[in-house]
């Protein structure tokens, strides 16, 4: 893991053993936009333009929807976060995540996602969680499959990453489907 380059205290929204979600600072763009150019970030991602440190400045700033900077050891890793896929009506958040690839395997996008989804469920009163995950990027379907998520449907050749079409796996999740003790 990379140390951040801040000295600020960070304020921790959520937390539980082992990682705590704090508010996105604009401090943290440098470490954004390094994940956002990492090639195994932007693989699971579908990002295809680089990210430049004022375009990651930008989206802290003006980006709407809850995302919060997922934080072990006092270090930032990623980031998780949700937004409303029709605020007009249907009460429906899609949930997303990304960890730098030097912190995958310590279960912290799990953690991370477990915090978000019972949050939007418990205290936002979203209805229903939903997520995207490319065919080619299990370990992000296994993060949903354990909090409970089912696959709702396939999209063929829907996403075209690295030069090939591959399906994307839409993975649904509704509140009173979710038990926050699976983790446990």
């Amino acid at each position: 893991m990379v140390p951040t380059t801040t000295t600020m205290a960070r304020s921790a929204f959520l937390r539980t053993d082992g990682i705590e979600l704090c508010p996105v600072e604009s401090d943290d763009a440098a470490f954004l936009a390094r994940l956002m150019n990492d090639p195994a970030v932007r693989r699971g991602i579908g990002a295809t333009t680089p990210t430049a440190l004022h375009d990651e400045r930008e989206w802290i700033e003006d980006h709407e929807g809850t995302h919060l900077l997922v934080v072990a050891d006092g270090d930032p890793v990623g980031i998780v976060g949700f937004e409303e896929t029709n605020p007009s009506a249907w009460g429906v958040v899609e949930l997303g995540y990304f960890l730098d690839p030097e912190a995958w395997g310590n279960g912290y996008a799990t953690t991370a996602a477990a915090l978000a989804v019972e949050h939007a469920f418990r205290d936002r009163r979203y209805a229903k969680a939903v997520a995207t995950v490319y065919e080619t990027n299990p370990a992000s379907a296994r993060v949903l499959e354990k909090l409970g998520f089912e696959r709702e449907a396939t999209f063929r050749k829907e996403a075209f990453i690295e030069g090939e079409r591959v399906d994307v796996h839409r993975y649904g999740l509704l509140a009173d489907e979710y038990d926050p003790k699976a983790l446990s």
